[in-house]
C-alpha cells in the first residue's frame, strides 16, 4: 500500500480495499440517514442487526426477532469482558429463542444465528468512517474505522500518519484504550482492535496491553501493513473462521478474565494443519499412501503460545464437516504437561463445545476411546504401554502430540509404537518447540515433514516473547585437574544419555552429584545466586529459577540459601520468598543402608516434597508477580510448558543439552511488562551444549544469526552507545576538568 497525504489518504485507501472485497462503505452520519440506529448512543445498527436476524432465521416471527435484537442490546453484566464473552457466545453459536414452528403449530427451542459462516457473502459487511458514538458521559468518540458484520461492531481500526513521528502505533493503542473508557458498549461485541500506520500494523483484543499488540504479518511472510491485514484477514472468509475458531477467553481463580486472540503465525498453523489432517485422513482408497494419517509438525518457539494454537486447532476440527465429529486425542510424556495442557484446553471448552476429559488409567482411556465418534481425550503416553492391542478404527480419530520430537514417546518401540497400533487409522500431527534434528527420520515419519514454523527470531522480532541472553559465570568445582577431566566426560555422557531419553545408570549419576552438589561448591553456589539475585531484583522485580542436578543437591542448595537470607524461608506454603519443587516420592533405601541412616537421608526431602495440590498452590503463587514466592528451586518440574511471564533469570546448575536446553531457557522468555529479556546464568559451563542445540537450530532455518545472545556482546555495544549519546549531550561543556571521585574498592568474586 503507498502511502500518500497523511491519515486521511491511508483511511481512504483502506476503504477501497475493504470495499473491494465485498463491504460496503459509508460516512458516521449516514447511519442515520439510513435509520442504521437512531440515536448517537447507540453502538449497534440496529435496523441491519434486524434484517439480518430476518433473513438468516425465516422461521421466526417478527416478535421473536424483536426479542433478539433486545437481547443483544442488554448485555447480563455491566462488565465490558463479560459482557464481550457473553457475545461471542451468540455470535459463534446462536441466540438461545422459542418458536412456533408455522407448520405443526408446536413451540419448539433452538438458537438463532447471528452471522452465515457457512457462506460469508450472505451477511451484512459495512464499513463506517468516523463513526460517531457518545457515552454516558456524553463524551464523544470518534473511531477511524469500524467494520461491522450485521450491524455489529467486529473490528475497530485507529490509524496513524506515517511521517509523524509524535504520533506512533502505542498513542493509536492508547487511544483505543479512551475509546473502552468513554464508550465501553462499542466494544461488547468487538472481535478485534488494530492499530496501523501503514507501513506497521499491531492486532490485540479488547483486554491486552501495549505490549500484547502484536504484529500481523503476511502468511508468505514480510512487513506487517495495513494492506497486509486487510487482505489476509479482513475478507470476509477469514474474518468470520477467525472469529469462530480463534478466541478463547481465561479466567483465574479471581475472576479475571483475559480475551487470547491468534497471532498470525497461530491462525496460519490452524489452517495449515486443519488443511494438513483433512488432507490425510485413513479413507479406504488411502489406506496404503504414504502420506495417509500425516498430519504435519508444527514447530513454534516456547512461549509464543504453542498450547493456544493446540486448542485453536482442537476447536476447528471438532467443527470440520469432513471429519464427522472427530475425536481429538492430547498425548504428552509427562504427567505434569498433561495437567498444563489440560487446563488451557478446559479454559477453551467453549471452542471444543465439549468439556476435555484426563484418561485416570489404562482402562479408562480404552472407554474414553471406545466410541462411535467426538471427545476430546488428554492422556500420557505410558498408558497405552499397559496394554497393547487395537482400540478403535475409525478414521476420524486426530491424535495430537505435544513436544512429539521428544525420544521418550518411544515411536520405534515403545508408548507411540502401541499407540499407533491401538488407533492404527488416526491421523497424527506433532507439535514441538524446538526444531527437528537433521537425522531425525523417525518423527518425519510418524507426522511428516513440518507444517509451520515460528522460531525464535521471528517471536522476538514480533514481540511475542523476549530475547534470551546468556551469562557464563561458572562456580568451579575444586578438584584436581584429572578429575576435572573425568567430570567432563561424565557431564557430556549424562547430557546425551538425557536428551536421547535414556535413563541415567546410577554410576554415573552419584559421581556427578558428589563433584558438583559438595558442601564446599554449594556454598559458594548459594553466594553467588543470592547476590546475584538480589542486584537483579534492585534492577527490576520478577522471579527466578534454579535448576539443579538432583533432589538432594535442591534441598541442600535450599538450606544453604536459608542461612545466607533467613528471612526467605517459612515453612508455611503460603509464605517464604524461596522454595523447593518437587513431589512427594522417596527415593528407595539402599541394601546396605541402615534404617537410620535412610531416615536421616530422606528426612530433608519430606520437608520438601510435596503433593500435587500443594505443587499446585505454589505455582499459583509463583505466576503471581506480585507475590513474594520469588525464587523457585527445581530439578525436572516447571521446566517445560510451564509459564511464568514475570520469570526473568534462570540459574542453570544442571548438565542439559539439546530440546531439553532450549526448553528449560525459554522459561524467562515470556513478554511481560517492560522486561527487556531473559537471563540464563550457566553455572555448570554449558557453552558447548548450547552451541551445539543452536548449530540444530541453524540447520532447520537455515539462519546463521544466533538466537540466543551472550550478554557481554549486547551489553558492551549498548554502554558505549549510551556514553556516545552522553558525551554528544555535553558537547563543548568542560567535563574534564571536573573532579574525579575515589576510587572505588574493587570485589572478587
Amino acid at each position: 500500500m503507498s502511502i500518500a497525504g497523511g491519515e486521511l489518504a491511508l483511511e481512504q485507501q483502506a476503504v477501497d480495499q475493504l470495499a473491494n472485497l465485498g463491504y460496503v462503505a459509508t460516512d458516521g452520519p449516514a447511519t442515520y440517514e439510513r435509520q442504521d440506529r437512531t440515536h448517537q448512543s447507540y453502538a449497534i445498527l440496529d435496523g441491519r442487526l434486524e434484517r439480518a436476524v430476518a433473513r438468516l432465521n425465516p422461521q421466526l416471527s417478527e416478535w421473536a426477532r424483536a426479542q433478539i435484537a433486545k437481547t443483544i442490546s442488554r448485555p447480563p453484566s455491566l462488565d465490558i469482558v463479560q459482557g464481550n464473552r457473553w457475545l461471542h457466545d451468540l455470535l459463534t453459536n446462536g441466540v438461545p429463542v422459542e418458536y412456533k414452528d408455522p407448520n405443526t403449530g408446536e413451540m419448539r427451542g433452538g438458537r438463532a444465528a447471528l452471522i452465515d459462516f457457512d457462506n460469508p457473502a450472505n451477511n451484512d459487511l459495512l464499513v463506517v468512517r468516523q463513526f460517531t458514538v457518545s457515552g454516558a458521559s456524553g463524551k464523544t468518540i470518534r473511531p477511524d474505522l469500524v467494520l461491522f458484520v450485521n450491524g455489529l461492531p467486529l473490528v475497530m481500526i485507529e490509524l496513524k500518519d506515517p511521517v509523524n513521528t509524535a504520533a506512533d502505533l502505542n498513542v493509536a493503542i492508547d487511544q483505543l484504550k479512551r475509546y473502552k473508557a468513554i464508550v465501553p458498549d462499542l466494544f461488547v461485541p468487538n472481535l478485534l482492535l488494530v492499530a496501523s500506520d501503514g507501513p506497521l500494523t499491531r492486532v490485540g483484543s479488547i483486554t491486552s496491553s501495549r505490549q500484547r499488540f502484536t504484529p500481523w504479518r503476511p502468511a508468505s511472510g514480510g512487513e506487517p501493513t495495513l494492506e497486509a491485514l486487510i487482505r489476509e484477514l479482513l475478507n470476509p472468509a477469514a474474518l468470520l473462521e477467525y472469529l469462530r475458531s480463534c478466541v478463547a477467553f481465561e479466567e483465574d481463580e479471581r475472576g479475571n478474565i483475559v480475551k487470547k486472540v491468534a497471532g498470525y503465525h497461530q491462525f496460519r498453523a490452524v489452517r495449515k494443519a486443519r488443511a494438513g489432517v483433512i488432507g490425510a485422513i485413513k479413507t479406504p482408497d488411502r489406506m496404503g499412501e504414504e502420506a495417509a494419517g500425516k498430519g504435519g509438525v508444527v514447530w513454534h518457539t516456547q512461549g509464543s503460545g504453542k498450547s493456544l494454537t493446540m486448542l485453536m486447532l482442537a476447536g476447528t476440527l471438532v467443527r470440520a464437516a469432513e471429519m464427522a465429529n472427530p475425536t481429538v486425542v492430547i498425548v504428552t510424556d509427562r504427567n505434569d504437561l498433561d495437567d498444563q495442557l489440560f487446563d488451557t484446553f478446559a479454559m477453551g471448552r467453549a471452542l471444543l463445545r465439549q468439556d476435555p476429559v484426563q484418561a485416570e488409567s489404562r482402562e479408562h482411556l480404552r472407554q474414553l476411546l471406545d466410541r462411535a465418534r467426538g471427545g476430546v481425550v488428554f492422556t500420557t503416553i505410558y498408558k497405552f504401554t499397559e496394554e497393547h492391542g487395537t482400540i478403535s478404527e475409525r478414521p476420524n480419530v486426530v491424535v495430537m502430540a505435544d513436544e512429539a520430537h521428544r525420544s521418550q514417546y518411544g515411536f520405534v518401540d515403545g508408548g507411540a509404537r502401541w499407540m499407533r497400533e491401538a488407533l492404527p487409522n488416526a491421523t497424527f500431527v506433532g507439535f514441538t518447540g524446538t526444531p527437528l534434528t537433521a537425522g531425525d527420520r523417525v518423527t518425519r515419519h510418524v507426522f511428516g515433514d513440518y507444517a509451520d514454523i515460528y522460531d525464535i527470531r521471528q517471536s522476538v522480532a514480533d514481540g511475542a516473547t523476549v530475547p534470551i541472553y546468556y551469562e557464563p559465570r561458572i562456580v568451579k568445582l575444586t578438584i584436581d585437574e584429572a578429575g576435572a577431566k573425568a567430570a567432563e566426560e561424565k557431564i557430556a555422557e549424562y547430557a546425551t544419555l538425557d536428551e536421547n531419553g535414556r535413563e541415567t545408570p546410577e554410576n554415573i549419576r552419584i559421581p556427578l552429584e558428589e563433584l558438583y552438589g559438595a558442601d564446599e561448591r554449594l556454598e559458594r553456589v548459594a553466594k553467588f545466586v543470592v547476590e546475584h539475585w538480589e542486584e537483579r531484583r534492585a534492577a527490576m522485580e520478577g522471579k527466578a529459577m534454579i535448576v539443579t542436578m538432583s533432589r538432594d543437591i535442591a534441598v541442600r542448595l535450599y538450606e544453604n540459601i536459608r542461612d545466607l537470607r533467613p528471612e526467605w524461608h517459612d515453612e508455611d506454603d503460603s509464605r517464604g520468598a524461596v522454595k523447593v519443587i518437587m513431589n512427594e516420592g522417596l527415593p528407595p533405601q539402599d541394601e546396605d543402608e541402615s534404617d537410620e541412616a535412610y531416615e536421616k537421608r530422606v528426612e530433608p526431602l519430606r520437608l520438601h516434597g510435596r503433593t500435587k495440590g500443594r505443587r499446585k498452590a505454589l505455582a499459583a503463587r509463583f505466576k503471581d508477580p506480585a507475590d513474594d514466592f520469588r525464587l523457585a528451586i527445581v530439578v525436572d518440574m516447571w521446566l517445560t510448558g510451564f509459564d511464568v511471564p514475570a520469570a526473568h533469570t534462570m540459574y542453570l546448575d544442571k548438565p542439559l543439552a539439546g530440546h531439553n536446553l532450549m526448553q528449560a531457557i525459554a522459561r524467562v522468555n515470556r513478554v511481560y511488562g517492560e522486561k527487556p529479556g531473559g537471563l540464563i546464568v550457566d553455572l555448570i559451563g554449558l557453552a558447548d551444549p548450547l552451541a551445539d542445540a543452536l548449530a540444530t537450530y541453524a540447520n532447520a532455518t537455515g539462519e546463521t544469526d544466533k538466537p540466543i545472545k551472550e550478554l557481554q556482546d549486547e551489553a558492551i555495544p549498548a554502554m558505549r552507545s549510551a556514553f556516545e549519546q552522553l558525551r554528544a549531550f555535553f558537547h563543548d561543556c568542560d567535563y574534564g576538568a571536573a573532579p574525579r571521585p575515589a576510587p572505588l574498592r574493587s570485589h572478587s568474586r
